[in-house]
């Protein structure tokens, strides 16, 4: 096998892009017996690896998209470098960070060997905004099935979005097509700088009769008996890059309803049996749905939960193996 890249963690334990280079780097580890997952700084230090990978947004890297694509121009000069890129740029970053946000991905395409990305809505995303790489593969997100386990009763019916709380996640579609008496859970907190508008919303929609539970962020170890405990989960995202969210839901024995659309359509295609696509107009009916038939949510005997971890990691040596002119 040739000479594997240094598989580049950011220090944010949180940030669900550590979480999946911290995943995919010991899923690697397994699959070579090869000791190769590196601290992100080490990129930037007085020895760094002949090569490496790193899991890339913006924000995970500088306080903006222009300091963010020097730091990795930067380490691309020092180092061989591949990249897999999440959240990527679209329409709902706004007039004004769109077009910032696309010339940080541009650039950092340039610096790079080859980009990963997580679906061919995203690698279509790319296209669409004239970013051509080097080398382009796409590698779905990776579902990990939790141990089956009973599933709970819940007194008081609900229907939950996981993750971050940020305006365009869907929760205000979501409130807004629920019945006046219906709980609607946040299945974490807010994302950063969004608490005012986390607030807001709470109260816009208590004032239509949704009572809005919120649980901060919710530790890996308690994560899948959290999305096990609600009865309905969705995904109603206006805008999709790829969805961390949908692959933890199924990873919970959850068939969440999501909205029909590019990615979706493409993860029901990839994962058949996993989801509920929903016409974003058929929402209100789709969860008074599935609120009176709780059992369609959970996935049935014959669902596709794969590629699982160990596939992903298959799928990256295959990669750096074989595209990468390194």
């Amino acid at each position: 096998m040739n000479a594997l890249p240094a598989l580049a963690v950011t220090a944010d334990e949180r940030h669900g892009v550590t979480i999946a280079a911290r995943d995919l780097a010991t899923a690697v580890e397994a699959a070579t017996g090869v000791r190769l997952e590196e601290d992100a700084a080490a990129l930037l230090g007085d020895h760094p690896p002949e090569r490496a990978h790193l899991h890339f947004t913006d924000r995970l890297w500088a306080g903006s998209p222009e300091e963010a694509a020097a730091v990795v121009e930067r380490i691309a000069a020092r180092t061989a470098l591949t990249v897999t890129f999440h959240d990527v740029p679209q329409a709902s970053d706004g007039p004004r960070n769109r077009p910032r946000r696309t010339d940080c991905y541009a650039r950092v395409a340039a610096a790079a060997r080859g980009v990963v990305v997580n679906s061919r809505h995203e690698a279509a995303h790319l296209a669409e905004a004239g970013i051509v790489p080097r080398a382009l593969g796409v590698v779905p997100l990776p579902v990990t099935p939790a141990p089956p386990a009973p599933r709970p009763q819940k007194r008081h019916p609900d229907v939950a979005v996981l993750g971050f709380f940020y305006p365009g996640k869907g929760h205000a579609e979501v409130a807004d097509a629920l019945a006046a008496g219906t709980r609607l859970t946040v299945l974490g907190g807010p994302s950063a700088g969004h608490e005012d508008d986390l607030r807001a919303f709470t109260a816009q929609a208590a004032a239509r009769g949704v009572t809005v539970e919120v649980t901060g962020f919710v530790p890996a170890e308690d994560l899948i008996a959290r999305c096990r405990a609600v009865t309905v989960p969705v995904v109603a995202h206006r805008h999709f890059s790829a969805s961390g969210s949908l692959a933890t839901w199924i990873a919970a024995g959850r068939r969440p309803l999501v909205i029909d659309g590019r990615y979706t359509r493409e993860m029901a295609e990839l994962r058949p049996g996993t989801v509920h696509l929903v016409p974003a107009d058929g929402l209100a009916e789709a969860l008074a749905g599935a609120l009176a038939d709780p059992g369609s949510t959970w996935l049935a005997a014959d669902a596709v939960t794969r590629p699982h971890l160990d596939d992903t990691a298959e799928a990256y040596l295959r990669w750096w193996t074989g595209d990468i002119a390194w």
